[in-house]
Protein backbone atom coordinates (compact mmCIF):
# COMPACT_ATOMS: atom_id res chain seq x y z
CA UNK A 1 0.00 0.00 0.00
CA UNK A 2 1.50 3.31 -1.08
CA UNK A 3 1.95 5.90 1.72
CA UNK A 4 0.85 9.74 0.99
CA UNK A 5 3.06 12.34 1.12
CA UNK A 6 1.53 15.19 3.34
CA UNK A 7 1.09 18.65 1.62
CA UNK A 8 3.39 21.09 1.78
CA UNK A 9 1.57 24.16 3.87
CA UNK A 10 1.69 27.65 2.38
CA UNK A 11 4.05 29.69 3.46
CA UNK A 12 2.38 33.09 2.12
CA UNK A 13 -0.55 32.88 4.05
CA UNK A 14 -0.63 34.40 7.64
CA UNK A 15 0.99 32.34 10.36
CA UNK A 16 0.05 33.63 13.91
CA UNK A 17 1.73 32.47 17.13
CA UNK A 18 4.95 31.98 15.53
CA UNK A 19 7.49 34.65 13.82
CA UNK A 20 7.84 32.98 10.91
CA UNK A 21 5.94 30.07 9.02
CA UNK A 22 6.30 26.49 9.63
CA UNK A 23 6.98 23.86 6.47
CA UNK A 24 6.81 20.65 7.04
CA UNK A 25 10.29 20.05 5.07
CA UNK A 26 11.46 22.08 8.10
CA UNK A 27 9.83 19.91 10.27
CA UNK A 28 11.18 16.54 8.94
CA UNK A 29 12.02 14.33 11.68
CA UNK A 30 9.07 15.59 14.04
CA UNK A 31 5.78 14.42 14.84
CA UNK A 32 3.13 16.61 13.11
CA UNK A 33 -0.52 17.12 13.78
CA UNK A 34 -2.71 19.17 12.32
CA UNK A 35 -5.34 20.45 13.61
CA UNK A 36 -8.52 21.89 11.31
CA UNK A 37 -10.65 23.82 13.87
CA UNK A 38 -12.82 27.30 13.16
CA UNK A 39 -13.45 29.47 16.51
CA UNK A 40 -17.08 29.55 16.91
CA UNK A 41 -17.40 25.61 16.77
CA UNK A 42 -17.98 24.03 20.42
CA UNK A 43 -16.34 21.09 19.35
CA UNK A 44 -13.26 22.36 18.04
CA UNK A 45 -12.90 24.60 21.46
CA UNK A 46 -13.23 21.46 23.27
CA UNK A 47 -9.98 19.74 22.02
CA UNK A 48 -8.14 22.44 23.26
CA UNK A 49 -7.34 20.87 26.24
CA UNK A 50 -6.46 17.67 24.70
CA UNK A 51 -4.05 19.63 22.41
CA UNK A 52 -2.60 21.65 25.10
CA UNK A 53 -2.14 17.89 27.21
CA UNK A 54 -0.30 16.54 24.15
CA UNK A 55 1.94 19.38 23.31
CA UNK A 56 3.49 19.36 26.85
CA UNK A 57 3.53 15.10 27.52
CA UNK A 58 5.76 15.23 23.74
CA UNK A 59 7.43 19.12 23.90
CA UNK A 60 10.37 17.55 22.34
CA UNK A 61 8.73 15.26 19.66
CA UNK A 62 5.53 16.49 18.40
CA UNK A 63 4.57 19.52 16.75
CA UNK A 64 0.79 20.79 16.61
CA UNK A 65 -0.47 23.18 13.49
CA UNK A 66 -3.67 24.72 14.36
CA UNK A 67 -5.31 24.95 10.44
CA UNK A 68 -7.71 27.82 11.04
CA UNK A 69 -10.18 26.80 8.40
CA UNK A 70 -12.99 29.74 8.72
CA UNK A 71 -17.29 28.74 8.85
CA UNK A 72 -18.36 32.59 9.07
CA UNK A 73 -17.22 35.37 7.29
CA UNK A 74 -15.82 37.02 10.50
CA UNK A 75 -13.49 34.23 11.47
CA UNK A 76 -11.87 34.97 8.49
CA UNK A 77 -10.09 37.98 9.19
CA UNK A 78 -6.97 37.52 11.08
CA UNK A 79 -7.30 39.72 13.84
CA UNK A 80 -10.57 37.99 14.97
CA UNK A 81 -8.56 34.74 14.82
CA UNK A 82 -5.83 36.33 17.04
CA UNK A 83 -8.12 37.37 19.39
CA UNK A 84 -9.34 33.72 19.78
CA UNK A 85 -5.61 33.05 20.26
CA UNK A 86 -5.41 35.09 23.31
CA UNK A 87 -9.18 34.68 24.47
CA UNK A 88 -8.73 30.33 24.75
CA UNK A 89 -4.73 30.59 25.54
CA UNK A 90 -3.52 28.60 22.45
CA UNK A 91 -0.03 27.95 22.65
CA UNK A 92 0.95 26.64 19.40
CA UNK A 93 1.09 27.94 16.12
CA UNK A 94 -1.99 28.99 13.44
CA UNK A 95 -1.84 28.92 9.92
CA UNK A 96 -4.89 30.99 8.60
CA UNK A 97 -6.40 29.20 5.81
CA UNK A 98 -7.80 31.28 3.15
CA UNK A 99 -10.42 29.78 1.09
CA UNK A 100 -10.27 26.52 2.82
CA UNK A 101 -7.15 25.88 0.61
CA UNK A 102 -5.23 23.23 3.06
CA UNK A 103 -8.84 21.55 3.99
CA UNK A 104 -9.23 20.65 0.75
CA UNK A 105 -5.84 19.11 -0.18
CA UNK A 106 -5.95 17.30 2.74
CA UNK A 107 -9.54 16.30 2.14
CA UNK A 108 -11.37 17.35 5.58
CA UNK A 109 -15.34 17.38 6.19
CA UNK A 110 -15.98 18.43 9.10
CA UNK A 111 -14.64 20.21 12.36
CA UNK A 112 -12.47 19.09 14.11
CA UNK A 113 -10.40 17.32 12.33
CA UNK A 114 -7.01 16.02 13.24
CA UNK A 115 -3.97 14.63 10.32
CA UNK A 116 -0.92 13.23 12.33
CA UNK A 117 1.98 12.91 10.31
CA UNK A 118 5.04 11.28 10.81
CA UNK A 119 8.67 12.15 10.91
CA UNK A 120 9.31 11.15 7.43
CA UNK A 121 6.84 13.39 5.81
CA UNK A 122 3.41 10.79 5.51
CA UNK A 123 0.35 11.21 6.53
CA UNK A 124 -0.62 8.17 8.90
CA UNK A 125 -4.28 9.16 9.67
CA UNK A 126 -7.12 11.39 10.46
CA UNK A 127 -9.35 11.95 12.96
CA UNK A 128 -12.49 13.45 13.32
CA UNK A 129 -14.25 14.79 16.12
CA UNK A 130 -13.69 15.56 20.27
CA UNK A 131 -12.92 13.01 22.48
CA UNK A 132 -9.64 11.59 20.61
CA UNK A 133 -7.15 12.61 23.54
CA UNK A 134 -6.22 8.90 24.65
CA UNK A 135 -6.23 7.52 20.27
CA UNK A 136 -3.88 10.83 19.37
CA UNK A 137 -1.27 9.98 23.17
CA UNK A 138 -1.36 6.01 21.54
CA UNK A 139 -0.80 6.72 18.23
CA UNK A 140 2.12 9.23 19.24
CA UNK A 141 4.01 7.09 21.32
CA UNK A 142 4.02 4.68 18.91
CA UNK A 143 5.33 6.41 16.49
CA UNK A 144 8.42 8.16 18.68
CA UNK A 145 8.90 4.45 19.73
CA UNK A 146 8.87 2.83 15.60
CA UNK A 147 11.33 6.20 14.25
CA UNK A 148 13.11 5.62 17.47
CA UNK A 149 14.30 2.55 16.45
CA UNK A 150 14.54 3.65 12.36
CA UNK A 151 16.71 6.65 13.53
CA UNK A 152 14.35 8.72 11.53
CA UNK A 153 13.02 10.97 15.15
CA UNK A 154 14.47 14.00 15.78
CA UNK A 155 14.07 15.48 19.64
CA UNK A 156 14.09 19.22 19.57
CA UNK A 157 12.07 21.61 20.77
CA UNK A 158 10.95 24.85 19.48
CA UNK A 159 10.67 28.41 20.48
CA UNK A 160 7.59 30.26 19.66
CA UNK A 161 6.54 33.70 20.07
CA UNK A 162 3.02 33.48 21.11
CA UNK A 163 0.62 36.10 20.55
CA UNK A 164 0.29 36.22 24.45
CA UNK A 165 3.79 37.85 24.50
CA UNK A 166 3.47 40.04 21.72
CA UNK A 167 0.14 41.36 23.38
CA UNK A 168 -0.38 40.61 27.25
CA UNK A 169 -4.19 40.89 28.46
CA UNK A 170 -3.40 43.57 31.18
CA UNK A 171 -7.12 45.16 30.54
CA UNK A 172 -9.41 45.59 34.02
CA UNK A 173 -11.60 42.79 32.16
CA UNK A 174 -10.76 40.44 29.76
CA UNK A 175 -12.70 38.95 27.29
CA UNK A 176 -16.29 39.49 29.04
CA UNK A 177 -18.46 36.97 27.63
CA UNK A 178 -21.91 38.27 30.03
CA UNK A 179 -23.31 40.97 31.54
CA UNK A 180 -26.29 41.17 33.79
CA UNK A 181 -28.07 44.03 35.10
CA UNK A 182 -30.11 43.65 38.17
CA UNK A 183 -30.90 44.79 42.05
CA UNK A 184 -29.19 47.97 41.15
CA UNK A 185 -26.38 45.81 40.92
CA UNK A 186 -23.59 44.98 37.83
CA UNK A 187 -22.49 41.25 37.68
CA UNK A 188 -20.02 40.68 34.96
CA UNK A 189 -18.25 37.60 33.51
CA UNK A 190 -14.61 38.52 33.28
CA UNK A 191 -14.13 35.54 31.19
CA UNK A 192 -10.62 36.01 30.34
CA UNK A 193 -9.73 36.79 33.92
CA UNK A 194 -11.95 33.47 35.02
CA UNK A 195 -14.10 35.62 37.89
CA UNK A 196 -16.89 37.18 38.46
CA UNK A 197 -16.81 40.87 38.98
CA UNK A 198 -19.70 42.94 40.94
CA UNK A 199 -19.82 46.47 41.12
CA UNK A 200 -23.20 49.27 41.26
CA UNK A 201 -24.40 50.88 38.37
CA UNK A 202 -21.76 53.53 38.74
CA UNK A 203 -18.51 51.17 38.25
CA UNK A 204 -17.47 51.28 42.21
CA UNK A 205 -16.75 47.38 42.38
CA UNK A 206 -18.70 45.98 45.48
CA UNK A 207 -16.81 41.95 44.93
CA UNK A 208 -13.98 40.45 43.04
CA UNK A 209 -15.12 36.40 42.86
CA UNK A 210 -12.60 34.11 41.58
CA UNK A 211 -8.70 33.89 42.67
CA UNK A 212 -7.95 32.37 38.72
CA UNK A 213 -8.57 29.50 36.41
CA UNK A 214 -9.95 26.05 38.24
CA UNK A 215 -12.88 24.26 39.83
CA UNK A 216 -12.89 25.07 43.74
CA UNK A 217 -15.22 26.19 46.17
CA UNK A 218 -15.06 28.47 48.94
CA UNK A 219 -14.67 32.27 50.00
CA UNK A 220 -14.83 35.03 47.33
CA UNK A 221 -11.15 35.28 47.03
CA UNK A 222 -10.11 31.50 47.17
CA UNK A 223 -12.75 30.18 44.98
CA UNK A 224 -12.04 29.19 41.44
CA UNK A 225 -13.67 29.59 37.45
CA UNK A 226 -12.82 28.52 34.26
CA UNK A 227 -13.93 31.10 31.72
CA UNK A 228 -17.34 31.68 33.53
CA UNK A 229 -20.40 32.70 31.22
CA UNK A 230 -23.61 33.66 31.51
CA UNK A 231 -25.33 34.55 35.20
CA UNK A 232 -28.81 34.32 36.73
CA UNK A 233 -29.57 36.46 39.67
CA UNK A 234 -31.87 35.48 42.48
CA UNK A 235 -32.90 39.01 44.54
CA UNK A 236 -35.05 36.82 46.99
CA UNK A 237 -32.38 34.50 49.10
CA UNK A 238 -29.29 37.31 47.21
CA UNK A 239 -28.13 34.43 45.26
CA UNK A 240 -26.11 34.33 41.55
CA UNK A 241 -25.90 31.69 39.74
CA UNK A 242 -23.12 31.15 37.22
CA UNK A 243 -22.32 29.24 33.73
CA UNK A 244 -18.96 28.04 34.51
CA UNK A 245 -18.59 27.04 30.97
CA UNK A 246 -15.13 25.68 31.20
CA UNK A 247 -15.00 23.84 33.91
CA UNK A 248 -18.82 22.55 33.00
CA UNK A 249 -20.35 23.47 35.71
CA UNK A 250 -22.88 25.25 38.03
CA UNK A 251 -22.13 27.37 40.66
CA UNK A 252 -23.87 29.21 43.15
CA UNK A 253 -22.36 32.46 44.38
CA UNK A 254 -24.24 33.00 47.88
CA UNK A 255 -23.65 36.58 49.11
CA UNK A 256 -24.55 36.88 52.44
CA UNK A 257 -22.36 34.32 53.21
CA UNK A 258 -19.87 34.76 50.84
CA UNK A 259 -19.19 31.30 49.72
CA UNK A 260 -19.13 29.67 45.65
CA UNK A 261 -20.83 26.31 45.87
CA UNK A 262 -20.62 24.23 43.43
CA UNK A 263 -24.50 22.81 42.56
CA UNK A 264 -24.29 20.89 39.22
CA UNK A 265 -20.86 19.21 37.48
CA UNK A 266 -17.82 17.75 38.51
CA UNK A 267 -15.44 19.68 35.99
CA UNK A 268 -15.66 16.70 33.51
CA UNK A 269 -17.91 16.85 30.49
CA UNK A 270 -21.02 15.48 31.94
CA UNK A 271 -22.29 18.70 31.32
CA UNK A 272 -21.30 19.99 28.37
CA UNK A 273 -20.34 23.87 28.28
CA UNK A 274 -23.15 25.51 29.56
CA UNK A 275 -23.04 28.92 28.15
CA UNK A 276 -25.84 31.18 29.71
CA UNK A 277 -28.59 30.97 32.09
CA UNK A 278 -31.91 32.25 33.13
CA UNK A 279 -34.46 31.81 36.38
CA UNK A 280 -37.98 30.77 35.99
CA UNK A 281 -39.40 28.39 37.92
CA UNK A 282 -36.32 26.15 37.49
CA UNK A 283 -33.11 27.45 36.09
CA UNK A 284 -32.91 26.98 32.64
CA UNK A 285 -29.75 26.71 30.89
CA UNK A 286 -28.50 26.78 27.47
CA UNK A 287 -25.82 23.97 27.08
CA UNK A 288 -24.37 24.79 24.17
CA UNK A 289 -21.67 21.65 23.77
CA UNK A 290 -24.46 19.36 23.03
CA UNK A 291 -26.64 21.91 21.82
CA UNK A 292 -29.81 21.50 24.20
CA UNK A 293 -31.68 23.35 26.53
CA UNK A 294 -31.26 21.92 30.41
CA UNK A 295 -33.17 22.61 33.50
CA UNK A 296 -32.11 22.04 36.90
CA UNK A 297 -34.29 22.04 39.73
CA UNK A 298 -32.84 24.46 42.85
CA UNK A 299 -34.79 22.44 45.26
CA UNK A 300 -33.80 18.89 44.66
CA UNK A 301 -30.86 19.71 42.52
CA UNK A 302 -31.84 17.37 39.71
CA UNK A 303 -30.52 18.22 36.49
CA UNK A 304 -31.81 16.97 32.98
CA UNK A 305 -32.32 17.98 29.40
CA UNK A 306 -35.45 20.01 28.81
CA UNK A 307 -35.58 20.48 25.45
CA UNK A 308 -33.49 19.36 22.25
CA UNK A 309 -32.53 15.79 21.18
CA UNK A 310 -29.33 16.51 20.82
CA UNK A 311 -28.54 17.16 17.15
CA UNK A 312 -26.62 19.85 15.86
CA UNK A 313 -29.55 21.17 13.77
CA UNK A 314 -32.93 23.90 13.66
CA UNK A 315 -35.67 21.58 14.45
CA UNK A 316 -39.42 23.03 15.55
CA UNK A 317 -41.84 21.48 16.70
CA UNK A 318 -41.89 19.14 20.68
CA UNK A 319 -39.49 19.27 23.43
CA UNK A 320 -38.16 16.05 21.93
CA UNK A 321 -38.30 15.95 18.80
CA UNK A 322 -36.39 19.83 18.53
CA UNK A 323 -33.08 20.35 17.54
CA UNK A 324 -31.11 23.39 18.18
CA UNK A 325 -27.30 24.21 17.09
CA UNK A 326 -25.16 25.60 19.84
CA UNK A 327 -27.52 27.54 21.99
CA UNK A 328 -25.69 30.55 24.00
CA UNK A 329 -27.98 32.86 25.33
CA UNK A 330 -31.19 32.27 26.84
CA UNK A 331 -33.97 34.53 28.61
CA UNK A 332 -37.99 34.89 29.28
CA UNK A 333 -40.85 36.64 29.47
CA UNK A 334 -42.21 34.23 32.30
CA UNK A 335 -44.57 32.04 29.29
CA UNK A 336 -41.74 31.48 26.80
CA UNK A 337 -38.12 30.90 26.57
CA UNK A 338 -35.88 32.50 24.05
CA UNK A 339 -32.48 31.36 22.36
CA UNK A 340 -29.86 32.63 20.65
CA UNK A 341 -28.94 29.56 18.71
CA UNK A 342 -25.71 30.90 17.76
CA UNK A 343 -24.24 28.00 15.22
CA UNK A 344 -27.36 28.38 13.11
CA UNK A 345 -27.79 32.48 13.50
CA UNK A 346 -31.35 32.19 14.93
CA UNK A 347 -33.41 33.28 17.36
CA UNK A 348 -35.87 30.39 18.50
CA UNK A 349 -38.86 30.17 21.38
CA UNK A 350 -39.75 27.89 23.56
CA UNK A 351 -43.43 27.66 24.78
CA UNK A 352 -43.49 26.69 28.57
CA UNK A 353 -46.84 26.16 28.14
CA UNK A 354 -47.44 24.42 25.19
CA UNK A 355 -43.54 22.67 25.27
CA UNK A 356 -43.36 23.59 21.78
CA UNK A 357 -40.30 25.13 19.94
CA UNK A 358 -40.18 27.37 17.32
CA UNK A 359 -38.21 29.93 15.09
CA UNK A 360 -38.81 33.28 15.39
CA UNK A 361 -36.57 34.88 13.20
CA UNK A 362 -32.99 33.54 10.90
CA UNK A 363 -32.96 30.81 8.71
CA UNK A 364 -32.33 27.85 10.06
CA UNK A 365 -29.93 26.72 8.16
CA UNK A 366 -26.15 25.61 9.46
CA UNK A 367 -24.59 27.35 6.38
CA UNK A 368 -27.23 30.17 5.94
CA UNK A 369 -25.67 33.68 7.44
CA UNK A 370 -25.35 37.46 6.93
CA UNK A 371 -26.31 40.87 8.18
CA UNK A 372 -29.82 41.04 6.65
CA UNK A 373 -33.19 43.08 8.82
CA UNK A 374 -36.88 41.91 7.76
CA UNK A 375 -39.15 39.65 9.18
CA UNK A 376 -39.03 35.74 9.95
CA UNK A 377 -36.94 33.49 7.82
CA UNK A 378 -35.60 36.69 5.62
CA UNK A 379 -33.85 37.60 8.79
CA UNK A 380 -30.08 36.87 8.53
CA UNK A 381 -28.00 37.18 11.88
CA UNK A 382 -24.21 35.96 12.30
CA UNK A 383 -23.58 33.53 15.07
CA UNK A 384 -25.63 35.90 18.00
CA UNK A 385 -24.44 34.86 21.28
CA UNK A 386 -26.30 37.54 23.71
CA UNK A 387 -30.16 38.17 24.47
CA UNK A 388 -32.12 39.73 26.41
CA UNK A 389 -36.28 40.13 26.83
CA UNK A 390 -37.06 43.92 27.98
CA UNK A 391 -41.00 45.62 27.44
CA UNK A 392 -42.33 43.29 24.65
CA UNK A 393 -38.88 42.89 22.67
CA UNK A 394 -35.75 40.61 22.16
CA UNK A 395 -32.18 42.71 22.49
CA UNK A 396 -30.09 40.60 20.77
CA UNK A 397 -25.72 40.66 20.55
CA UNK A 398 -25.39 39.95 16.93
CA UNK A 399 -21.90 38.93 17.61
CA UNK A 400 -19.84 38.87 14.70
CA UNK A 401 -21.90 41.47 13.35
CA UNK A 402 -20.98 43.72 15.73
CA UNK A 403 -24.19 44.88 16.10
CA UNK A 404 -27.33 44.84 18.76
CA UNK A 405 -30.48 44.25 17.13
CA UNK A 406 -34.16 43.97 18.44
CA UNK A 407 -36.47 41.68 17.65
CA UNK A 408 -40.21 41.74 18.12
CA UNK A 409 -41.06 38.12 19.21
CA UNK A 410 -44.52 38.27 18.15
CA UNK A 411 -43.87 39.01 14.25
CA UNK A 412 -40.11 38.04 13.77
CA UNK A 413 -39.25 41.29 12.65
CA UNK A 414 -35.58 41.87 13.11
CA UNK A 415 -33.83 45.41 12.98
CA UNK A 416 -30.61 46.52 13.47
CA UNK A 417 -30.22 49.00 16.57
CA UNK A 418 -26.37 50.03 17.08
CA UNK A 419 -23.27 48.90 15.04
CA UNK A 420 -20.98 52.36 16.24
CA UNK A 421 -18.13 50.70 18.43
CA UNK A 422 -18.78 46.81 19.51
CA UNK A 423 -16.30 43.89 18.57
CA UNK A 424 -18.00 40.95 18.60
CA UNK A 425 -20.36 41.59 21.38
CA UNK A 426 -21.80 38.52 23.72
CA UNK A 427 -24.03 39.76 26.37
CA UNK A 428 -26.59 42.20 26.76
CA UNK A 429 -28.77 43.08 29.51
CA UNK A 430 -31.23 46.05 30.29
CA UNK A 431 -32.21 48.05 33.84
CA UNK A 432 -33.78 51.01 34.35
CA UNK A 433 -33.49 52.10 30.41
CA UNK A 434 -30.03 51.55 30.15
CA UNK A 435 -28.50 48.39 27.95
CA UNK A 436 -25.49 47.47 29.20
CA UNK A 437 -23.42 45.27 26.42
CA UNK A 438 -20.46 42.45 26.57
CA UNK A 439 -17.95 44.22 23.87
CA UNK A 440 -15.81 41.25 24.75
CA UNK A 441 -13.33 41.51 22.10
CA UNK A 442 -12.70 45.11 23.08
CA UNK A 443 -12.71 43.69 27.72
CA UNK A 444 -14.97 46.58 28.31
CA UNK A 445 -18.49 47.14 29.08
CA UNK A 446 -20.71 49.39 27.44
CA UNK A 447 -23.87 51.61 28.91
CA UNK A 448 -26.44 52.57 26.01
CA UNK A 449 -28.81 55.42 27.41
CA UNK A 450 -32.29 54.05 25.49
CA UNK A 451 -33.75 57.50 25.30
CA UNK A 452 -30.62 59.05 23.74
CA UNK A 453 -28.79 56.28 22.35
CA UNK A 454 -25.72 57.58 23.91
CA UNK A 455 -22.92 54.77 24.34
CA UNK A 456 -20.44 55.12 26.80
CA UNK A 457 -17.75 52.66 28.01
CA UNK A 458 -18.18 51.52 32.29
CA UNK A 459 -15.16 52.09 34.25
CA UNK A 460 -14.65 50.38 37.35
CA UNK A 461 -12.82 51.94 40.18
CA UNK A 462 -9.92 50.23 41.22
CA UNK A 463 -10.14 47.22 38.60
CA UNK A 464 -6.76 45.99 37.45
CA UNK A 465 -5.70 42.64 35.66
CA UNK A 466 -5.11 39.74 37.88
CA UNK A 467 -1.21 39.63 37.78
CA UNK A 468 -0.91 43.84 36.87
CA UNK A 469 -2.50 45.11 40.12
CA UNK A 470 -0.05 47.72 41.91
CA UNK A 471 -0.52 47.48 45.90
CA UNK A 472 0.09 50.81 47.92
Amino acid sequence: MSRIRAPELPQDYPWLNTEKPFSLKQLRGRIVILDFWTYCCINCLHVLPDLKYLEQKYKDSITIIGVHSAKFDNEKETENIRQAILRYDIEHPVLVDRNFRVWQEYAVKAYPTFAIIDPQGYVLATLTGEGKREILDEAIAKLIQLHQEKGTIDFQEFDLILEKQKTPLITPLAFPGKVLAADSKLFVADSGHHRIVVSNLDGEVLHLIGSGTGLKDGNFEDAKFFAPQGMAFDRVNNILYVADTENHAIRKVDFNHQKVETIAGTGEQNLNSPWDLVLGNKLFIAMAGCHQIWELDLVSNIIRVYAGRGAESCFDGSLLESAFAQPSGITTNGSELYIADSEVSSIRGINLETQQVRTICGSGDLNAFGDVDGVGFDVRLQHCLGIQYADGNLWIADTYNHKIKLVNPVTGDCKSFLDSCFSEPSGVSILDGYLYVADTNNHVIRKVNLDTLKVGTMEFSGLCAPDFCIVN
